[in-house]
């Protein structure tokens, strides 16, 4: 990935950033369902709670399917965190795996604005949800989230000197194509330390 590096090296603001936590890689998730309801759970809520959420209800499966999820107690997913909407969120996208092929061989052809229409047409998953999956369970390297709360943050305490519009934000991102994913993974790092 010395391409994708050099790229965000080339940007004076990343540079250091490169250094300080060195080369980061896009890490797709062997279990792209699994991804997607880690994406369901980080809705709106701190790292630290998803994480525990999280946690609780991974533990009351072998493995987190479809199949897995479809058949769980609804009671005991609540109980575990996930609370009434997100289990409906959760039984919807199992629901939609089950009937859609949205796995990476699925969606291999599928430029980014068409896997986020399929993905957002399940009641649950927004954008926000969408371009999780499209870097995490796709390891799609160009992709800006702007509706991440962490990720505008970092932009305009690297790049402004306050608030910055989205469309100020996405003129910075123009420099990191066509790595904007990786450029991002860096902007959560720096905003999360």
């Amino acid at each position: 990935m010395s391409d994708a590096h050099d790229t965000l090296r080339e940007d004076p603001v990343l540079r250091p950033l490169v250094g300080e936590f060195g080369e980061l890689e896009l890490d797709t998730a062997a279990n792209p369902f699994e991804r997607l309801v880690v994406s369901i759970i980080n809705q709106s809520v701190s790292t630290a709670s998803a994480n525990a959420v999280r946690e609780r209800v991974f533990a009351l499966f072998d493995d987190v399917t479809p199949a897995a999820v479809l058949a769980a107690d609804e009671e005991r997913l609540r109980e575990a965190g996930l609370g009434e909407t997100k289990t409906e969120y959760v039984r919807n996208a199992a629901r939609a795996f089950r009937e859609r092929d949205l796995t990476p061989e699925g969606f291999s052809d599928a430029p980014n604005g068409e896997v986020i229409d399929e993905l957002t047409e399940i009641r649950g998953v927004g954008e926000w949800t969408a371009r999780m999956y499209l870097i995490f369970a796709l390891g799609r390297e160009d992709v800006l989230p702007l509706g991440d709360l962490a990720v505008r943050r970092g932009i305009e305490s690297l790049y402004g000197d306050g608030e910055m519009t989205r469309a100020e934000m996405r003129d910075v991102a123009e420099r990191w194509r066509p790595y904007r994913s990786l450029a991002t993974l860096y902007i959560w790092r720096y905003y999360e330390s």
